[in-house]
């Protein structure tokens, strides 16, 4: 794919509507920017949502390793203490 390759969108009146009033609040120089604008935040969003999901499998892969790692150093808590 060639840089700077130009596409047409048409939108319908609101979703256009929606654009323009988000230029004007964002202060974007086109409508271009808040289209771009959009689809980063969403990539960020879906890469968050991606990063949280191999947090938690994770996470619960090692928390039965943990819980038994954690109670065979539970005696050593008070070790040396009057």
């Amino acid at each position: 794919m060639k840089i700077n390759t130009k596409s047409s969108i048409t939108l319908p009146p609101d979703e256009l509507y929606l654009v323009i009033n988000l230029m004007k609040t964002l202060h974007a120089k086109s409508k271009v920017e808040v289209i771009r604008r959009g689809l980063m935040l969403l990539k960020e969003t879906t890469d968050r949502k991606l990063l949280k999901k191999a947090y938690l499998e994770a996470s619960l892969a090692t928390r039965k390793s943990l819980e038994t790692e954690l109670a065979a150093l539970d005696g050593l808590a008070d070790e040396g203490l009057d």
